[in-house]
């Protein structure tokens, strides 16, 4: 079976389109993104005629905007600057996330802003299609202008240079681009810039760091619900008539969990109100939501922007600042926040099971304490991630650093933003899934009936994470409920 095929250009892109073809859908250029794209490069050419100076097009970049570029050396600037702005360093970038920076700028090119060939656009189509997948670092991104390292390592594979994977096996761009039956491309005055000029890879980990967001905080509402259970906890503080006397949107979509999921659950004798990391779940479950809603926004307007500098707009090149990233930034640092919230709660909930003195649990939740430790150190895991969270909480975006000899005065750290949010994603889903399991144990312990709500989640778990009777090697029972822990929401 064909995988799906994306005609770009896209002016209603959502993260989901953008997972798609991180995850393999295929791309191509319309009949629509040929006329574009070609009326901008007829405009480019004209105005290369005409002698008069175009930033980028026969001038330097950056602070040397003011050196004029011969006309025979115009296709070695661009070449230049692809290879001279390559310098990421760090861990590489995943694939997906690769797959989604490219299918986000061939969309923002093939929009006829850029005034690039519409060759330019099938080629990063193609490389898409065939599975070719440069070698992109982590770091050398500042979001302004923006993510110029990252980008450029991208546009070293284009024009065969640099290193990619074809097929998942890592080898030169030139060689990865044959195997694909491709020949490098030759740029021409103005491609250069426009591959590197932009907030794509930033938006990209955005995209997909997001929706995996949204996956956690269904997860948060599981895992608090089972805690809840285990703990015998007096469910009307979720009550409707409650709760909608505090109308935040995300706050009514916790309660409304709440209530599902635990629906026939009976409070401990004499439970009159419980701690704040029970009782307040869907005030702060909800504040995440309504974080990760607001980021989600932002990401999706930057996605359907146009990001290149400068763009070609009524017959004319107007230089401005559409690459710079403060809007994503901002959101970013707001989800990593709001998701920290998150770990924050679940971490306390993890340690209220394990303390026999506010539980009535056997200690550590297992019948052998002494001899057997229990899940004592899941507690301590919880809290060194937890602790992580709050560090990478931090906000990149007022950061800023001044770059190009004070041309670029004010940057985001946008692509820094999108970092953080994305490895807070990996350590409050283990701050999750930590709980869950301490949540299943403690649910079997208490002797309580599981509600209906959470009876296939709890067999989930059990199939993977059994009940613990003895000690044994508990990083097991993490590594594998979190490769199917989107199975349980």
């Amino acid at each position: 079976m064909l995988a799906h095929m994306i005609a770009i250009p896209r002016k209603d892109l959502r993260l989901e389109d953008v997972q798609a073809v991180a995850r393999g859908a295929r791309i191509r250029l319309s009949p629509l993104g040929h006329r574009l794209v070609g009326s901008a490069r007829r405009q480019v050419v004209q105005m290369l005629e005409t002698g008069k100076p175009v930033y980028g097009v026969n001038t330097g970049f950056g602070a040397l905007v003011d050196t004029a570029i011969p006309v025979d050396r115009l296709c070695e600037l661009q070449n230049n600057l692809v290879m001279s702005h390559a310098v990421g360093t760090g861990n590489l970038l995943a694939r997906k996330e690769i797959r989604a920076a490219m299918f986000l700028r061939a969309n923002m090119l093939s929009k006829g802003y850029s005034g690039v060939r519409c060759k330019l656009v099938e080629h990063l189509a193609e490389m898409l299609n065939r599975d070719v997948v440069p070698v992109v670092y982590e770091y050398g991104s500042v979001g302004a202008s923006g993510d110029l390292a990252p980008l450029a390592h991208i546009a070293l594979a284009v024009i065969g240079r640099g290193e990619a994977f074809y097929k998942g096996k890592r080898m030169n761009g030139k060689v990865a681009l044959a195997h694909a039956g491709l020949k490098p491309y030759l740029l021409q005055p103005k491609e250069g810039l426009s591959l590197v000029n932009g907030t794509e890879v930033m938006a990209a980990l955005a995209s997909l760091a997001c929706l995996r967001a949204k996956e956690l905080a269904d997860l948060a509402d599981l895992a608090g619900a089972m805690s809840a259970a285990a703990l015998g906890a007096n469910s009307r503080a979720f009550a409707t008539n409650l709760q909608r006397l505090k109308p935040h949107p995300g706050q009514q979509v916790s309660a409304r969990n709440m209530r599902a999921y635990l629906a026939g659950a009976r409070p401990a004798p004499g439970r009159i109100q419980d701690a704040y990391s029970i009782r307040c779940i869907p005030q702060v479950h909800g504040t995440t939501r309504d974080g990760i809603a607001f980021a989600r926004a932002v990401i999706e307007t930057e996605i359907n922007s146009v990001t290149d500098n400068p763009l070609i707009i009524n017959e004319a090149s107007i230089s401005g600042g559409n690459f710079h990233g403060a809007a994503i930034a901002l959101a970013l640092d707001t989800m990593a926040i709001a998701l920290t919230q998150a770990a924050v709660i679940s971490e306390r909930r993890t340690f209220r099971l394990l303390d026999h003195k506010l539980s009535g649990l056997p200690a550590f939740l297992v019948q052998d304490a002494g001899t057997n430790s229990g899940m004592m150190i899941m507690q301590i895991l919880a809290s060194s991630l937890l602790t992580e969270c709050r560090l990478l909480s931090a906000p990149a975006s007022v950061l800023s650093v001044p770059t190009s000899a004070g041309q670029e005065d004010v940057v985001s750290m946008g692509m820094n933003s999108a970092l953080k949010a994305r490895r807070i994603v990996d350590y409050l889903t283990t701050i999750l899934v930590v709980e869950l399991i301490c949540a299943a144990q403690a649910l079997e312990l208490s002797g309580r009936a599981t509600p209906v709500s959470l009876r296939r989640a709890f067999r989930r778990i059990r199939s993977v994470a059994p009940f613990l009777e003895r000690d044994r090697e508990l990083h097991r029972d993490i590594a594998r409920l979190k490769a199917v822990v989107t199975d349980l929401v």
